[in-house]
């Protein structure tokens, strides 16, 4: 039989194992009493839950906000009642991803359990593997509807120039020279497009177009070339306020989304007045915001429910297919960033889009 003196050393041993198994793993593991008191956590649990050496200690009740885990405790007196190991799937506070393990710490002498010790396992790259499937879908189905929003507008300017010539009197070559070179611009936009989506399908389902710096000056010329045959026929006035001149994001996807803000401008602007439009770009808590304004129709508090949801269109008598706000929408989600609109029916709107900087 163990004297004091003996039970007293090998207690000690047993917490120095304890401390160095703990100081040692690579595992992010905590362990946690009967009482729902932290009283161990092994460094790498230190990263991925923000814990700090003064937690140790701590009710756990106090510290529940570092784990991105809202039925923690719950599940810890679960597994303490009844004995048995949880295996669960979370995602910590680094936004990594762990398959977790509460198992049940045991006094086999007394046969009852004192506490838990919880085990992260990161899977981190076997969620991604399955969730890739699902991002590229998502992808694809963006492009496709891209490709056949972006598609209607040369179409459309096509057949307005085709209309033209047939109204051209006998024999009359003045406009002729322009009109053909309308004709040209608009088979040359088609012909873009059709190049982004062969491209697309030779690269085998792994389209995915790079993020660099891009110039709003740019990007607001080229939307503007693209909408000339809306401009000159509206008398649209587009303005700029251009405060941040660059932000990294993803060419094509920056172009349309400034493409149907402003396209949508001109469309629903009432006939009886020639469309007012501000872009504009600033920054605001962490994001480049691109803010474009005009003195078209309006949205109700109503229609704003119902704008960014795919073919839902307000004025069903103007022309088109109620993608181009879901794309926009689609785009901008994302991409980590969001859309905030000011607007009252009968006096224009505001669409702020905030893009997401990326740390340099």
């Amino acid at each position: 039989m163990q004297n004091k003196s003996e039970q007293i050393n090998e207690l000690t041993q047993l917490n120095e194992d304890l401390e160095n198994y703990f100081a040692n793993t690579i595992i992010p593991q905590l362990f946690v009493d009967a009482q729902l008191t932290l009283r161990k956590f092994t460094p790498p649990a230190m990263k991925h839950f923000r814990l700090k050496h003064d937690y140790i200690g701590k009710p756990m009740e106090e510290i529940k906000e570092n784990f991105r885990y809202p039925t923690m405790i719950e599940n810890i007196k679960n597994v303490i009642a009844t004995g048995k190991i949880l295996e669960k799937e979370i995602q910590t506070t680094d936004l990594r991803w762990f398959q977790m393990n509460i198992l049940p710490y045991i006094i086999r002498k007394e046969n009852r359990t004192d506490g838990v010790i919880i085990t992260f396992v990161d899977i981190t790259s076997r969620i991604r593997d399955l969730k890739e499937p699902e991002r590229m879908l998502a992808e694809y189905e963006l492009l496709l509807d891209t490709i056949a929003h972006d598609i209607k507008n040369p179409i459309h300017a096509l057949g307005l120039t085709v209309q033209m010539i047939k109204k051209l009197p006998d024999g009359s070559m003045e406009n002729f020279p322009l009109l053909m070179e309308n004709l040209e611009m608009s088979v040359l936009d088609m012909k873009k497009v059709v190049e982004d989506l062969v491209d697309s399908h030779w690269r085998r389902l792994r389209y995915q177009a790079p993020e660099e710096l891009l110039d709003f000056h740019s990007i607001l010329d080229d939307v503007r070339l693209t909408l000339s045959h809306q401009v000159l026929e509206t008398g649209a006035v587009i303005t700029h306020n251009i405060k941040v001149p660059e932000i990294t994001f993803v060419r094509r996807k920056l172009r349309s989304v400034l493409y149907n803000l402003l396209s949508n401008a001109i469309k629903y602007t009432p006939p009886e007045r020639s469309p007012e439009i501000q872009v504009s770009t600033y920054e605001c808590s962490g994001y480049v915001v691109l803010s474009v304004s005009d003195n078209a129709i309006g949205i109700s508090a109503e229609e704003q429910q119902l704008i960014f949801q795919k073919f839902q269109r307000i004025k069903t008598e103007t022309e088109g297919s109620g993608v181009g706000l879901y794309l926009v929408n689609t785009i901008i989600s994302s991409a980590g960033g969001k859309i905030e609109i000011e607007s009252e029916s009968g006096k224009g709107s505001v669409f702020k889009v905030y893009l997401k900087q990326t740390a340099q």
